[in-house]
């Protein structure tokens, strides 16, 4: 098994290269969720990705719905800053999906209504909105990781 990041309807190619670059970095799972903001061969896309885009095991998927039935019985995590629990709260497992919306609007109220007691957030200062897309994945990833032992990692 593997964790997994979900991108639903990424807006900017250089966060989804930098969360592939993670991905490939930490043999996480990565799932774009269509529409995409960009190609996928966008050349800020793979900038960010430098050479590592061979390491990355990608699917797209043309809805959100489209996961959660293609891993029924699975574990999905939402990244939000309208949560109320951090994400340092959870206790984590190997096969988890964490799910991020687009930079400019989050993910859709219907998808936070159902899912209210896996709505994680990420502590900050009430100075900004909210933090980068690719640092909140990588932060999330790494505690997870963290919490496994960083089994199978150098």
């Amino acid at each position: 098994m593997a964790l997994h990041i979900v991108l639903v309807e990424p807006e900017i190619p250089a966060n989804t290269g930098n969360i592939a670059r993670t991905c490939a970095a930490t043999g996480v799972h990565l799932h774009l969720v269509r529409p995409l903001g960009f190609r996928t061969d966008d050349a800020t896309l793979k900038r960010a990705g430098l050479d590592y885009w061979y390491a990355v095991n990608i699917e797209y998927h043309d809805s959100f719905a489209e996961v959660e039935e293609k891993y029924k019985g699975s574990r999905f995590f939402f990244s939000t800053t309208k949560a109320t629990k951090r994400y340092s709260d959870f206790t984590f497992q190997d096969g988890d999906f964490f799910v991020f919306g687009k930079e400019t609007k989050g993910l859709s109220p219907e998808i936070l209504q159902n899912h209210p007691d896996t709505l994680m957030r990420l502590p900050m200062t009430d100075k900004v909105r909210s933090l980068n897309l690719s640092n909140s994945a990588a932060i999330v990833v790494y505690e997870a990781l963290r919490q496994l032992n960083f089994e199978n990692m150098n």
